[in-house]
């Protein structure tokens, strides 16, 4: 192998200018992850030439030059630290640094001799075939490393590292990683502030004591977690290889993190509740959905998630779990959250979606926070997005984002998908911020809803602007497999649903609380139907699964308050014994248990004046479904998922007190043949698309790719 002298090699970085010098280890770590944070952390390499990039690895060189001839994914590096720091290579040539290797080496007896001293230990396996220079490598199991071993390579004056459990490791006395860079940074001039180091074995130690910015891997040796310093410089990330480095050198500010693909969404897929992180109970709705389709399992689909995160006393700073997703966090404030979503998206944006511009309420400190987050919003993607890339936001949270985000980046691709309905342009103009609204969705590239009807309505409120964004129509699905496959395995487990008390019709509705749902119709529906009914009484029971709104939200008190009032009055009117026909349950159950109601239930009732989908409809079809069980759907005509269901469902029209007590009826005295057929033809109508392929058809209709399908409009 070629040497040079050090002068002949390199100078030093001129006083005053930047240092960014990222040393990392290889295996388990800049070569650890997964291919997609892999991919990303090369772009953002490639992106930053600045940063010089440090190879301190335990490979010899022979090892390193195959892999960086075949790992396209692998950076190209200006140094390289060999053999656990005996060996410093300049990279341009691959040239070893004869000056640095004779200070690190200087008291080295020779491999040989170190054979000869150590043969009389014979778990000690040398790494035969292994390219090995200035060292000696052993296998050792950890429970034979002992100090009669280490007293024996005390006495060659020699130093010694144990890493992975396995590897023993016999060195010079001077060298070691560590030991390396600090000869390299002296002689360059880079300073410990400069430096980055990154590691995941215990033979990576000395790195962590060079007093510089370090990282563990969230997959690293539990030795070195153990013995490595405790400073707030060294960060132990949950991440795990690439995805570690990526973070740390966003955390030191030396790169933004930018993908060809941002989602816009207000939520993470984690909250905070009772101290706790926790995950969404459903495997359906836009959190699982986003959730699935930025998973390992999506076919490479290379994005990054912006999402709020609220925090602030004593819960600031609290680590988030890792999600296994590529999730850029916004800090917000509890204070502005409250006046941003408890306040402007609940009580002055809901009403008007649900077409209900009676109940918008408007605060101008409100507003104030709505303009704020979504201005940091917009500051937040644009920071994370390629030249270039696709930005597909998520509902009405984030309209002001698309006025804002193309001013500021015009060489973006922009599309925002409405999972909830969108009102007639009478409606949407009732909103005192209609104007500010309108412009800036008009910068919009593209626009998606669940329905023909409410993509119609959008059209008409921009028809008077000068950019018409195209629009598309693509009914979001379900997890149709890990519904059917849970029902399954609840039905299978447990040979009745239905409690000791249960009656012998079972109405359900699950619901989160919202006036849009109508919860209190349908208890006046059900006093009315057992007034003229009086057959189903002791016949019937109303199950009601209804979560309240996270805590600060007010905009549903007075439902709750009608609700609560209307169910007591109905109850104590016609209760018997043990019998009422309300069962009313205000909490979240875990999907497991969802899908038990699913399987008790002889009717499923929705009644919303306004839905965007109701995935939970899509559920319990399948769920019965998959059971062979029959059940029959009441689908109120305003929920989106009537576009699709509407030639098999009975639809109601929640407006209409009288219809929704005679198409309940009507669903209670279905004949067993009539409902086999019902659920069949609903189970027909819901299609198995799959959540990543909607997602994948979405990024190509903003992108402008996509072809144009019967659900297409515009």
């Amino acid at each position: 192998m070629p040497e040079r002298a050090w002068d002949d090699t390199v100078t030093a970085r001129p006083p005053g200018q930047d240092v960014r010098v990222l040393v990392t280890d290889l295996d388990g770590t800049l070569l650890g992850g997964d291919r997609a944070a892999r991919q990303r952390l090369r772009r953002a390499l490639d992106r930053h030439p600045e940063i010089t990039v440090v190879f301190a690895t335990g490979r010899g060189l022979p090892s390193i030059r195959t892999r960086l001839a075949r790992d396209p994914l692998l950076p190209a590096p200006r140094w390289i630290i060999a053999d656990v720091g005996a060996s410093v290579i300049d990279a341009v040539g691959m040239a070893h640094v004869d000056a640095l290797e004779a200070e690190l080496r200087a008291g080295w007896p020779g491999a040989e001799r170190v054979r000869a001293a150590l043969r009389r230990f014979p778990e000690l396996v040398h790494q035969d075939g292994v390219p090995q220079d200035g060292r000696c490598s052993f296998f050792l199991a950890p429970e034979r490393l002992s100090p009669e071993i280490t007293a024996a390579v005390a006495r060659l004056g020699c130093s010694w590292t144990y890493s992975a459990d396995r590897f023993f490791d016999v060195l010079p006395p001077h060298a070691g990683k560590g030991q390396a860079v600090q000869r390299l940074a002296d002689k360059l001039q880079w300073p410990a502030s400069g430096l980055l180091v990154a590691g995941d074995s215990l033979n990576d130690l000395s790195l962590f004591h060079l007093g510089a910015h370090g990282v563990i891997m969230g997959n690293a040796e539990p030795a070195l977690l153990a013995q490595a310093p405790d400073s707030e410089l060294v960060h132990r990330s949950p991440s795990e290889g690439a995805a570690a480095i990526l973070d740390a050198l966003e955390r030191v500010g030396w790169v933004r993190r930018t993908t060809p693909v941002v989602v816009g969404y207000h939520r993470p897929p984690v909250h905070r509740s009772h101290g706790q992180w926790r995950r969404p109970v459903s495997p359906n709705g836009i959190l699982p959905t986003l959730t699935s389709v930025l998973g390992d399992d999506t076919g490479g689909l290379d994005a990054t998630w912006a999402a709020a995160l609220v925090e602030d006393g004593p819960a600031a700073g609290t680590p988030v779990p890792a999600t296994g997703l590529p999730l850029a966090l916004l800090p917000v404030t509890s204070e502005r959250w409250a006046g941003y979503f408890h306040g402007a998206c609940k009580e002055t944006l809901w009403p008007a979606l649900m077409s209900q511009p009676h109940l918008i309420r408007r605060a101008p400190s409100h507003w104030s926070d709505y303009e704020a987050v979504n201005a940091a919003f917009s500051r937040h993607i644009d920071a994370h997005a390629d030249h270039g890339a696709t930005v597909w936001l998520h509902d009405y949270n984030l309209w002001l984002v698309p006025g804002i985000l193309k001013a500021q980046r015009p060489d973006l691709r922009i599309g925002l998908f409405h999972h909830t309905p969108f009102p007639p342009p009478e409606v949407f103009r009732q909103l005192p911020d209609a104007e500010q609204l309108v412009g800036s969705l008009a910068r919009l590239d593209w626009a998606g809803f669940h329905t023909a009807a409410f993509a119609d309505n959008f059209r008409r409120l921009l028809a008077g602007s000068d950019h018409a964004p195209r629009t598309g129509v693509h009914p979001l699905g379900i997890d149709h497999a890990t519904v059917s496959a849970l029902a399954l395995e609840r039905a299978r487990a447990r040979t009745a649903h239905r409690t000791a008390d249960a009656p012998p019709r079972l109405v359900l509705s699950v619901e989160r609380l919202d006036y849009a749902k109508a919860p209190v119709h349908k208890v006046h529906a059900i006093d009315a139907l057992l007034e003229r009914e009086p057959g189903l009484r002791k016949q019937l029971r109303f199950r009601l699964v209804c979560p309240p709104p996270e805590p600060g939200i007010h905009a549903y008190d007075a439902t709750r308050t009608a609700l609560e009032a209307a169910v007591a009055a109905v109850n104590a009117r016609w209760r018997s014994g043990d019998w009422e026909p309300v069962d009313y349950r205000p909490q979240a159950l875990p999907f497991p248990q969802v899908v038990d109601q699913y399987l008790a239930a002889d009717v499923f009732w929705v009644t919303s004046v306004a839905d965007g989908m109701n995935l939970a409809a899509k559920e319990y079809v399948t769920a019965r479904s998959a059971t062979g069980r029959p059940g029959v759907l009441v689908l109120s005509r305003h929920a989106g998922a009537a576009e699709q269901l509407a030639a098999a469902a009975l639809l109601t029209d929640p407006h209409s007190p009288r219809d929704l007590v005679d198409t309940l009826y009507r669903a209670l005295t279905m004949s067993p043949g009539r409902r086999t057929a019902h659920t069949a033809a609903l189970a027909a109508l819901l299609g198995t698309h799959s959540l990543a392929d909607w997602a994948r058809t979405i990024i190509a209709e903003i992108r402008g790719t996509g072809g144009t399908s019967p659900a297409d409009t515009g």
